[in-house]
């Protein structure tokens, strides 16, 4: 789904963002954690059984990481950052096209930045006129 979002519609979805974001991180985190576990522990290096049975649950976790990124990412919000925490709602100013930005630990949309700025361009939402922003 593609819609350019007002700043009253990415802070009023904002909560069930965080939280589909909060499940990529976790799902990653498990991604991670099978991973190192199939790579250190030498039961996975010394029977076939036990290497295949973990591989399934890696595959499992990676097709889950990847169906949650595409869940977050079907409600037209970007994912910029995972580790960062970085996420941004396609927005117009001036029919010019922007990004709202969040980042993880805000409770609500405080920052915009141009198209090709990214996360260093941030500016504070008060530097623009919010009847400019649709």
């Amino acid at each position: 789904m593609f819609s350019h979002f007002t700043l009253d519609q990415a802070n009023k979805i904002l909560p069930s963002i965080i939280e589909k974001f909060d499940r990529v991180v976790s799902m990653k985190d498990q991604v991670i954690k099978i991973q190192s576990d199939l790579e250190s522990n030498p039961k996975y290096m010394t029977n076939f059984k036990d290497y295949i049975i973990k591989k399934q649950e890696l595959n499992s976790a990676i097709t889950g990481f990847y169906k949650s990124i595409e869940d977050l990412e079907a409600t037209g919000v970007s994912i910029k950052s995972i580790d960062q925490g970085l996420m941004d709602f396609p927005s117009l100013m001036f029919n010019e096209e922007i990004w709202l930005c969040w980042k993880r630990g805000e409770t609500e949309i405080k920052f915009w930045h141009g198209k090709e700025e990214g996360f260093n361009g941030r500016k504070p939402i008060e530097s623009i006129d919010l009847e400019k922003l649709r």
